[in-house]
């Protein structure tokens, strides 16, 4: 695994490009960095695919993702403290103990962000 610097992300503000993961599904510029830095893009497959079935009827999804050991809790609430949803994953090697995301969508896409790119 690289060495990843989490100081890097506060950096991002806004984004200059989108990168396509899935037909639906865009990243930034700051989760791009963090999925190839944390070596993480196993969590941006995991929150697309949550958002498709959370739906669109809420546009915004907070994924606060919790590292405890080497278990990893991500939690997809509506950014007010209301859980849409909750997965478990028994083995994980990302490297910060805690991390929220912001998922938006724009009539078309899902945008997964940083808060900072907000």
């Amino acid at each position: 695994m690289n060495k990843f610097d989490s100081t890097q992300l506060s950096y991002f503000t806004g984004t200059e490009k989108y990168y396509r993961i899935s037909r639906r599904h865009l990243l930034t510029d700051g989760t791009k960095y963090l999925a190839e830095e944390a070596e993480c893009f196993w969590m941006m497959d995991a929150i697309a695919s949550h958002l498709s079935e959370i739906g669109t009827e809420d546009w915004f999804v907070q994924v606060r993702v919790t590292v405890t050991g080497n278990r990893v809790t991500m939690i997809y609430e509506d950014g007010s403290g209301s859980e849409h949803a909750r997965q478990e994953i028994p083995y994980t090697d990302f490297p910060m103990h805690a991390i929220s995301l912001y998922a938006c969508w724009d009539g078309e896409h899902w945008v997964i962000m940083l808060p900072c790119e907000y």
